[in-house]
């Protein structure tokens, strides 16, 4: 006679099994839109650092201001996602957020404005 544990032990381990590949999914997820998160925040702090080392900073060129334009909106959108994930797993804190990565105001501002000037998905 061959013993089998009941139904309900084999249901359990599945779910267990399920909200176990969930939470890895969304730690995932929440680590690819941190790095996303830093990674325009950073390229947006290198554009400033570089506009502010040119010899006539207060008045940058049309093209730098548009490019500015669009890393602004970048970061704002990566932001916005990194923040959407994050409230999905329950974390609804975001002053963590900004004081951790250092995201500057005009960043938070626009969080959450699609398709401004410069937008990620007007290639």
């Amino acid at each position: 006679m061959t013993l089998r544990p009941p139904r309900s032990f084999l249901k359990a381990e599945r779910d267990d099994a399920l909200a176990y590949e969930m939470a890895q999914e969304q730690a995932a997820a929440l680590g690819r839109l941190g790095r996303a998160l830093e990674a325009a925040l950073a390229a947006l702090a290198r554009h400033d650092g570089a506009i502010a080392r040119e010899p006539d900073s207060e008045s940058p060129s049309p093209s730098a201001s548009r490019e500015r334009e669009r890393l602004v909106q970048n970061a704002s959108e990566a932001l916005w996602c990194f923040v959407v994930q994050r409230e999905a797993s329950g974390l609804r804190d975001q002053r963590l957020i900004f004081r951790e990565y250092g995201v500057p105001a005009e960043v938070r501002n626009r969080m959450g404005i699609v398709g401004g000037r410069g937008s990620v998905g007007d290639h």
